[in-house]
């Protein structure tokens, strides 16, 4: 299990998390700002000028997940990460690849008032000798308070919050630790989806409005919005997996099967294994459906309909692909192969 301290850059989460370590039986401190540190001197200069933030980088998104892992299957008990994520598409991203090797997040958040956040950053103890550094670290700590302030939506809906401005880290942890004990702290709500360890078959279903808009959905288990869909399972005809995502995602039972689109080989991307990714045209909602769709379970943060030029802007670059293409197959009412969103032949 991992036990996970968000809350504004100088809120006091690494020492409460020092101080949970020790209410919390078996627990082990796991910082992933000191994988930052290592990425930062791995890569070159020239990656690193292209980011702001090690966060930004997917390499060290990825770490944070593997390194969790091997460090549960080295020490076992509870993983406590005093770390702030305040993007949610990285929040779906670590959390969604945690969740996906079976590994329970409880998500707990320190809101700290800003007045007495500003005094704790600007008094805070001096974490290097050098003062102009201390300053940079003060200054990087007041720049995030306005990017915190803006995720408080988000993350008060997320995580379990506990106001800490009058408590002392030790006060803090103490009342995380009966969060976590009492099951106030929940675990995340997010989809156990295992890892691939082969090539996987998957299928997604097109669902068209009335102005022919398609339907995408946002997964809270990886960065990017999607089609409704998933992996095929064993011995699963590729058009009833359609059909099945597509009921229990968003709750639509489909009367009919749905037709081919696209057909498209992914390659192997590592870590990924790539596999065949096929799109079907589940047709056109009626308005009183597509104007009254509920998402029933954890795994979709939200839904809407898009035109293509809105779907390149949220789709990440491989999904737009394929859509385009499925559009144009739609269009002309044909079928077409595509490798790596290229169509062939």
């Amino acid at each position: 299990m991992i036990v996970w301290v968000n809350g504004a850059f100088g809120a006091g989460k690494t020492s409460t998390a020092r101080e949970l370590i020790d209410l919390i039986p078996n627990s082990t401190l796991y910082d992933p700002e000191l994988l930052g540190g290592e990425v930062a001197r791995l890569l070159p200069q020239k990656r690193l000028a292209e980011v702001s933030d090690y966060q930004d980088l997917p390499i060290w998104r990825r770490l944070v997940v593997d390194t969790a892992a091997a460090l549960l299957a080295e020490v076992g008990g509870v993983l406590v990460i005093p770390m702030t994520l305040l993007r949610q598409e990285y929040r779906d991203e670590i959390f969604g690849g945690l969740a996906s090797r079976r590994i329970p997040v409880r998500h707990v958040l320190l809101t700290t008032e800003e007045t007495i956040l500003r005094d704790r950053i600007a008094f805070r103890e001096d974490i290097d000798a050098d003062a102009e550094v201390n300053e940079r670290t003060r200054q990087w700590c007041y720049d995030h308070i306005e990017p915190y302030r803006a995720a408080l939506g988000w993350l008060r809906g997320d995580a379990h919050a506990v106001d800490n401005s009058a408590l002392t880290p030790r006060e803090t942890a103490v009342c995380l630790a009966a969060a976590v004990r009492t099951g106030a702290a929940g675990v995340c709500e997010i989809v156990q989806t295992p890892e691939p360890t082969a090539e996987t078959l998957a299928a997604g279903v097109l669902l068209f409005d009335e102005r022919d808009r398609v339907l995408l959905v946002d997964p809270t288990y990886k960065p990017g919005w999607e089609f409704p869909g998933g992996v095929v399972e064993p011995g699963e005809a590729p058009a009833c997996a359609g059909i099945r995502e597509v009921a229990e995602e968003i709750g639509i039972e489909l009367t009919e099967v749905p037709r081919l689109l696209v057909a498209d080989w992914e390659p192997p991307r590592p870590p990924g294994y790539g596999g065949l990714r096929l799109l079907f045209d589940g047709g056109r909602l009626p308005e009183q459906v597509a104007g009254g769709l509920r998402l029933p379970g954890p795994e979709l943060r939200g839904w809407r309909f898009v035109g293509e030029e809105e779907a390149a802007e949220l789709l990440p670059p491989a999904r737009y692909e394929r859509l385009r293409w499925a559009l144009r197959a739609r269009e002309r009412g044909t079928v077409l192969y595509l490798e790596d969103g290229v169509p062939v032949g």
